[in-house]
């Protein structure tokens, strides 16, 4: 299979240094929407969306507490629908959608592409589909009012093992080399999703955690994101816990497998400097 790295949305937070950036508070930082488009077998897969086309036409549909938080700067020429464009296929040829999670940045991109399948946990579509009193301004229900095409993996104990990692559902569709690894804690159907890349595994880990520094040994993070990060979160202690289990596998298996999140430049950078023709997209 072919991978492309892309970035599929902007977000440009004040925090500065706080955050990972430079300056001081005030300043903006970027961060990145990091996806995956895919060359399947079985025709295009997305990993995540990022924004989509809708959000860039009206912003206001993010929601104001996204908005003001996150400061989103969604442009039509960063969707998943452009590039895919760009790179020269039809975006009817997207036949697969995985979500590490349905938050506004990982799934606006959903009505882009209506006849995807998307694939997500039970957990994380039970949220999206009848979200809790605290959930309700992280799922964003014109990301699903086109009413996509779910395809729901159960969660519970059973699956497949992966470097440690239980309850995994492979995609059989896709080769055996797709798979969801369960990283509870951001959202409470919160998924990794792991793709075999020739010798190699990628693990696309969303935010399961938002600064590579939180994988490395010993572990380290801007203050900032520290705080950020315990704000928005369904479960802390799944969340730590997943994270601290990230770091052991970047540590054991850092030759067998590229970790990375989604809002993080250095790791799409480092990403897209390993694909140079991915990079030029």
């Amino acid at each position: 299979m072919r991978i492309h790295h892309l970035s599929c949305g902007s977000l440009c937070p004040h925090g500065g240094s706080l955050i990972g950036g430079e300056g001081g508070p005030l300043s903006r930082v970027h961060v990145v929407c990091h996806c995956l488009l895919i060359e399947s077998s079985d025709g295009l897969v997305l990993v995540d969306t990022g924004f989509g086309s809708g959000d860039a036409r009206n912003p206001a549909q993010l929601g104001q507490p996204f908005r003001a938080t996150l400061s989103p700067r969604p442009r039509l020429e960063e969707t998943a629908l452009a590039q895919v464009g760009a790179l020269g296929f039809d975006p009817a040829d997207v036949r697969h959608i995985v979500a590490t999670h349905l938050d506004p940045d990982h799934a606006g991109g959903l009505p882009d592409f209506p006849q995807a399948d998307v694939h997500v946990f039970g957990p994380e579509l039970e949220a999206a589909l009848r979200p809790r009193l605290d959930e309700r301004a992280r799922y964003r229900r014109a990301h699903i009012a086109h009413g996509p095409h779910w395809v729901e993996h159960r969660s519970e104990a059973g699956g497949d093992r992966w470097f440690g990692f239980e309850s995994v559902r492979i995609l059989p569709r896709l080769d055996g080399a797709v798979a969801l690894i369960p990283l509870i804690g951001h959202s409470r159907g919160h998924t990794g999703v792991a793709v075999r890349d020739g010798k190699r595994w990628l693990l696309h880990c969303g935010d399961a955690y938002f600064h590579h520094g939180q994988v490395e040994t010993p572990p380290t993070c801007p203050p900032g994101l520290v705080v950020f990060q315990r704000l928005l979160v369904a479960d802390h202690g799944a969340r730590t816990a997943n994270t601290e289990r990230l770091r052991e596998l970047a540590a054991a298996h850092g030759e067998e497998v590229a970790l990375f999140c989604s809002h993080d430049p250095h790791e799409l950078e480092r990403e897209q400097a390993a694909r140079p023709t991915a990079a030029a997209t």
